[in-house]
């Protein structure tokens, strides 16, 4: 692991804040989504053991047609309209996969205090695993990270789904295979 991503939780509700995204997840799967699940929290000063659920997003870009509609992407969109900013400096947000580059731009434009990932990804993850957008000192928002909260889980989740996936293309080739034989 990376310098900025902590290896366990480090807040009480991460892990139930967690739990929701990865419901999340399971809903994105059940519509043929990559199964990625998002949470937004608020968190109050005065009463930071209590966290409010501002938002909720699964990934939707093909059900949408939009590439832009990443898990995160959809819970920051509702999360700014419901608190009326686009600004959301008390909100940390919880995804079971690492984010994107576009993802992570997007929660340090948002200037999400924290964001929490379950489980690493080694092909577009920008926390770490590809590129660490969240280390960059250059940029003007320092957005905290934490990963691996709940990772077995929402790794067996999409190890689940591209395996299906993976079979489902393989039976489609053989039977493209066997009728024009």
């Amino acid at each position: 692991m990376n310098d900025t991503a902590a290896a366990a939780p480090s807040a009480p509700y991460d892990l139930w804040a967690m739990g929701l995204a990865l419901e999340q997840a399971q809903k994105a799967q059940a519509l043929g989504e990559v199964p990625v699940g998002a949470v937004v929290l608020r968190v109050s000063p005065t009463s930071p053991q209590t966290p409010e659920v501002v938002a909720v997003g699964h990934n939707q870009p093909i059900g949408a047609h939009d590439p832009t509609a990443h898990a995160e992407i959809v819970a920051l969109r509702q999360a700014a309209l419901r608190i009326k900013n686009y600004r959301l400096p008390d909100c940390e947000l919880f995804v079971t996969l690492e984010p994107c580059a576009m993802c992570a731009m997007a929660m340090m434009h948002a200037r999400i205090r924290r964001v929490v990932f379950a489980t690493r990804d080694p092909k577009t993850g920008a926390a770490g695993s590809v590129v660490d957008l969240f280390a960059q000192n250059a940029l003007n928002h320092h957005t905290q990270v934490v990963g691996g909260v709940h990772s077995e889980a929402c790794a067996e989740l999409l190890r689940a789904f591209f395996l299906q996936r993976r079979e489902q293309t393989k039976a489609a080739r053989g039977a493209r295979s066997a009728q024009s034989a």
